[in-house]
């Protein structure tokens, strides 16, 4: 994958491709085009979180309960969803889930800590942030297994498009009813938060307060699970690496930093379509077209980078885009980081002796939005 969208960066930076609906898109791989593509207002969202323009066939009001949260729309909406949202996404609730994480990561090794080989995405990386944001989001402990399956067809797009439709009926009914039940009895979370919001105020839709928490659950938990499964291939891929962090604890943000830049959790950012005629490189991208962005190639730039092929935990200069820019840039940033951080520490503290198997080999999900592994498989001894 590397390979190949670095002769797109070098060779072709701005470059036409085929879409699964038959139109021609536009791949951006260079940093700054990159950068700048995700800022620019004359790239708009059109409502819709596919990033390849892919569309399954929906009955309207499923359509209309996704396609209206902070990440599908643009200003004026975008500015007042995220305002909304916000204020109910405070410090105070992320903060206050520190500890809470940190007991869930000891209690998911303590499952780990036992001979044998073990899949550390299935076991770990998957449930450490599906538990997190079912916590921060009032999801009962019973239902939480019920959303991962629709979630993982969901983020694939096109790569599982015959499953599409139904995985995100069933997300969207089962949200429904997750509202109902805090409209009737609240709890101090954020979906009664953003009911409050809604119901005390009158400024939130309810196909904006569901499709504000559809994003909420998707984003919060394949991201963070990608981000947690590929740092640690990469910590346990260099054994110098694993000790480093264990002898020194402290180096944690910078090392999750370059984790973020060097294999992001996110490969493409969802699309955007041009308003007007836009110029990008040497080439016009025609007003109508829907651009792509590609993270992971704008992450291995030359031109941004020094050594960008190489792994460097101690890297100073990390001007990563893993969580967006400008008006998009992630909400919930700060929750993954604090996430990423506790399940490193905790896993080096408790496990020291954790190696790949033998004869471990790496293979990437095929997903057109997300860059995270099929498996990951490790023994404790």
């Amino acid at each position: 994958m590397h390979s190949e969208l670095a002769d797109y960066r070098q060779r072709r930076p701005v470059a036409p491709l085929r879409l699964p609906d038959g139109r021609t898109g536009w791949l951006l791989t260079r940093h700054d085009d990159v950068r700048r593509a995700l800022a620019d207002p004359r790239l708009v969202k059109d409502g819709l979180l596919s990033p390849l323009g892919f569309r399954p066939q929906l009955p309207p009001d499923i359509y209309a309960a996704t396609a209206q949260n902070m990440l599908a729309v643009d200003p004026p909406n975008h500015t007042r969803l995220r305002r909304l949202v916000q204020g109910a996404f405070s410090a105070r609730r992320i903060g206050r889930l520190t500890p809470a994480v940190t007991t869930i990561a000891d209690r998911l090794i303590d499952e780990l800590d036992t001979p044998g080989t073990h899949d550390l995405l299935a076991e770990f990386a998957f449930p450490l942030p599906i538990t997190v944001i079912s916590e921060l989001l009032g999801v009962p402990a019973g239902d939480r297994g019920i959303f991962m399956g629709s979630a993982s067809i969901i983020v694939s797009g096109p790569n599982r498009g015959r499953e599409l439709p139904g995985a995100m009926i069933a997300m969207i009914d089962y949200i429904r009813g997750l509202v109902s039940s805090k409209r009737r009895q609240p709890g101090d979370d954020l979906v009664s938060a953003l009911i409050s919001e809604r119901d005390g105020g009158d400024r939130l839709t309810e196909d904006e307060l569901v499709s504000t928490v559809y994003l909420l659950l998707l984003a919060g938990y394949d991201t963070t699970a990608n981000l947690i499964g590929n740092g640690a291939l990469l910590l346990l891929d260099d054994r110098t690496r694993w000790s480093g962090v264990r002898a020194d604890p402290d180096r944690l943000p910078q090392v999750v930093e370059e984790v973020l830049r060097y294999e992001s959790p996110v490969q493409l950012g969802t699309h955007r379509v041009a308003t007007e005629d836009v110029e990008y490189g040497d080439q016009v991208i025609p007003a109508g077209s829907t651009v792509l962005l590609s993270i992971l190639a704008a992450h291995r730039d030359a031109g941004q980078y020094t050594a960008p092929e190489a792994f460097d935990p101690a890297r100073e200069r990390n001007p990563h885009l893993a969580f967006g820019h400008g008006i998009h840039h992630c909400l919930g940033a700060p929750l993954a980081r604090m996430e990423a951080r506790i399940a490193f520490s905790r896993l080096v503290a408790r496990l020291p002796e954790l190696r790949l198997a033998e004869g471990f080999a790496p293979r990437w999900r095929r997903s057109a939005l997300m860059h995270g592994l099929e498996e990951l498989l490790v023994t404790t001894s």
